[in-house]
């Protein structure tokens, strides 16, 4: 299948920019959605053949304008929480965004669908609102085929990078945490996959035939209790905290409470995901060639710059009082 254009949803947020870089180097000319192209501009304006393009993607008719001379879509667009209680907002951003784009590359002729699923996704089985609508979205993305379109979904453990949600989250929390640090579910299991292994992956598989249908599970090379990657993060970030894991109980508890927190940092939702282990019986990395980068190898130099950064920001601040 000939590719020369590409249009990615969710090309502005962490994975996104992580393969707009990838497929830059190959020089397929890109188009990237976003809400706030001015917020988002100084990341990907440089990247060359590509264009951002300020658009809401929920827009049927927007997303028809825009798809207009692509040859593929890569969506990346999710959320892992929902500001009300009961999936509405999990099943707007991922399965009828899911449907729109499907629609939109009929009517634009686009043969070729990247979509960026999750591990554990599943329609029926999904333990939580979050694995239900991205197992929904992955089975819609699929059913795609009957009228023609190539479809590729990559199922992704938790991803780590530079910018991540995952460890830059718990390094802030950990730093906010007085003493002691409460953990829920401290014996749920992953295994972080890095952002430029999942990028490689969408990237090896744009063309290739003998991906057509397939779905990909990407997953790191070990894998760690959620108590394990914690302490790891608080070693890092060089942050000595007394962590506490939570019984089942405690931790059903404590999601409940930060159901009404602002921003949501653990949820209902998230608590149920974790009942599930996020892990591969063997990750389709190495199918697809790519050697699973360790997180030992990545983890401590950003989160070790984090700090740095903390302490010589508070070195300033604490310079310009005294003079």
């Amino acid at each position: 299948m000939l590719i020369k254009t590409i249009c990615i949803l969710g090309g502005a947020g962490f994975v996104g920019r992580t393969l707009a870089n990838r497929l830059s180097r190959e020089d397929f000319g890109l188009r990237v959605l976003t809400r706030n192209r001015e917020r988002n501009k100084d990341n990907l304006i440089l990247l060359p053949e590509l264009d951002l393009v300020e658009a809401d993607v929920h827009d049927p008719d927007q997303l028809k304008k825009h798809f207009a001379g692509c040859d593929a879509i890569i969506n990346l667009v999710g959320i892992l929480n929902e500001r009300g209680r009961h999936g509405l907002e999990f099943r707007h951003v991922h399965v009828d965004l899911t449907r729109k784009v499907i629609e939109a590359c009929r009517e634009n002729n686009i043969k070729r669908i990247l979509h960026m699923s999750a591990l554990n996704a599943d329609a029926t089985q999904g333990p939580s609102h979050y694995l239900k609508s991205k197992g929904e979205a992955e089975d819609l993305v699929h059913s795609a085929a009957e009228h023609g379109i190539k479809v590729t979904s990559f199922r992704p453990s938790v991803i780590f990078g530079r910018e991540d949600r995952f460890f830059n989250r718990f390094a802030g929390l950990l730093k906010l945490t007085p003493v002691f640090f409460p953990l829920a579910c401290p014996r749920a299991r992953f295994a972080p996959v890095h952002v430029e292994d999942v990028a490689e992956a969408f990237a090896r598989t744009l063309t290739g035939p003998e991906s057509y249908g397939k779905r990909y599970n990407l997953c790191g090379p070990h894998e760690y209790t959620l108590e394990d990657l914690v302490r790891y993060t608080a070693k890092c970030a060089g942050v000595k905290r007394i962590i506490i894991p939570l019984s089942d109980i405690l931790s059903h508890l404590q999601a409940a409470v930060f159901d009404f927190v602002p921003g949501k940092p653990f949820s209902t939702d998230n608590y149920l995901s974790t009942r599930v282990a996020s892990v591969c019986g063997q990750s389709d990395l190495i199918t697809l060639g790519i050697t699973p980068t360790a997180l030992e190898a990545v983890v401590p130099q950003y989160l070790a710059n984090q700090f740095q950064r903390a302490r010589y920001n508070l070195f300033r601040s604490e310079s310009r009082r005294r003079y």
